[in-house]
């Protein structure tokens, strides 16, 4: 049944008003490639009882897995406590607090989670999330390019060895705007953006607004974020990190890369205490400098003093909210997100700063104890250097059909690399965290050298 409060005479009155023949003809600035008339894939609806049954045996199917999947969406452990608050009934039906005064619980929590954020990236002021890690670069992009001169015309420049739908998503939100997006080299032994590869790029281009970088990267290496930002700096650029919340709470965080840190910190928020749940929702967060503030989507929560001299928390900032500034809004932000960002709060609350180091370590480690088990089977790894807890490994055998036969032995074993890196052939990225136990890495490993050793008969 169409949810479609419309009659069709309705529909044609309001053609005639307007002077237009039919729903067709009103939208004939959509080119017809993109038409469809029937979603063969869209299955009919369900009644509620089969709908359940159905969403039950897929999410036991997804539980039942021991994933090693990683690829910008980790299983870490959550304690009970963050979802157990996280869905009371105040936070969750509260919507956005547009009315300071009455939301102060809500404030309140938004304040203590930038406090968080902007701690731990080292940087000086955080939002209050976005839709997902990939919306959250391409907002941080326009920020840097807005904070330039008009006269300055804007040229990104942004690692290949950032996740593959980050780049899909900046290429698509910045293509309106007409901004060219470069994409730099990485260097094929190691993983990482070189200092050779930028500067030959320079030498190509002679333009650069707005550099991106991973920490780490898409294959889990570690950048030298030091020499990069501070060479973006004399060429007068924005320095843009893309970081895993995690890892930064142990590696050396954006605000202090180089000899001035990134100017801007985002990424996918998700590690922190949001389950995987079969890929969403999850949200991004967005931190930067102080000198960025009046460029900074979303809504910004301050703390203060009311007459009677009581902590009061307050809507500080919000100059490109749809409310405030309609032509000029650019959040990407909804309610949902709030309530993810609740979570991430308690999570980080309960750790604390040595908890969620502790973790961090912890999953460097299991990727260690990872790496010398599969360095004895017959796979090698794709790249030299240091990871943090997620690497490519090239197999001998075809990538999907080792991944079909880890799935009937209830591993999920990886992501299969090789669609996005063409000259990564048959490479499978692998990743372990604090999640996973010595005898679940040991498993792994023999389950997949069964499943290689298969492959071949």
């Amino acid at each position: 049944m169409p949810f479609i409060p419309h009659t069709e005479s309705d529909i044609q009155l309001m053609l005639q008003e307007i002077g237009v023949e039919s729903i067709n003809s009103l939208f004939d600035e959509i080119p017809s490639a993109l038409m469809i008339n029937d979603m063969p894939e869209i299955p009919m609806g369900l009644n509620e009882m089969a709908m359940m049954q159905l969403m039950q045996s897929r999410a036991k199917q997804t539980m039942e897995l021991q994933c090693f999947i990683g690829a910008g969406a980790y299983e870490h452990h959550i304690p009970a406590a963050v979802w157990d608050l996280t869905q009371r009934g105040e936070f969750l039906t509260a919507y956005t607090p547009y009315q300071a005064e009455a939301s102060q619980g809500s404030l309140q929590l938004m304040w203590e989670y930038q406090t968080m954020m902007a701690s731990l990236m080292g940087m000086e002021i955080s939002n209050a999330s976005l839709y997902d890690g990939a919306s959250a670069l391409a907002e941080a992009v326009l920020m840097g390019i807005r904070s330039k001169s008009k006269e300055v015309k804007p040229c990104v420049w942004i690692a290949s060895n950032i996740h593959p739908f980050y780049r899909q998503v900046l290429h698509t939100i910045l293509k309106p705007h007409a901004i060219p997006v470069k994409e730099i080299a990485y260097d094929p032994t190691h993983g990482v953006v070189t200092l050779e590869a930028l500067e030959t790029q320079w030498q190509q281009e002679k333009s650069l607004t707005v550099l991106v970088m991973g920490q780490p990267n898409f294959f889990g290496r570690l950048e030298n974020v030091d020499t990069i930002t501070d060479w973006a700096h004399e060429k007068d650029a924005v320095v843009v990190g893309v970081v895993n919340p995690i890892a930064m709470s142990w590696l050396k965080p954006p605000g202090q890369w180089g000899k001035s840190g990134a100017d801007i910190a985002c990424g996918e928020g998700q590690p922190l205490g949001v389950p995987l749940a079969g890929g969403g929702p999850y949200f991004g967060f967005l931190c930067s400098r102080m000198s960025l503030v009046r460029q900074m989507p979303g809504r910004l929560v301050g703390l203060t003093q009311d007459q009677n001299n009581q902590p009061g928390f307050t809507l500080t900032l919000q100059a490109r909210e749809q409310h405030i500034r309609r032509s000029k809004a650019t959040s990407n932000i909804c309610t949902n997100q709030g309530l993810l960002v609740t979570a991430a709060t308690i999570y980080m609350s309960l750790l604390g700063p040595q908890g969620l180091k502790q973790i961090a370590q912890q999953c460097y480690l299991n990727h260690q104890v990872l790496v010398q088990q599969l360095l004895a089977i017959d796979v090698k790894p794709c790249f030299v250097g240091e990871h943090f807890h997620e690497s490519v490994w090239q197999l001998p055998a075809d990538v999907n059909k080792v991944l079909e036969t880890l799935c009937e032995q209830g591993i999920a074993g990886g992501f299969n690399v090789s669609p996005y890196y063409p000259s990564l052939e048959n490479a499978l990225l692998i990743c372990a965290t604090e999640t996973k136990s010595s005898e679940d890495i040991e498993h792994f490993v023999k389950m997949l050298n069964a499943a290689i050793q298969r492959s071949h008969i």
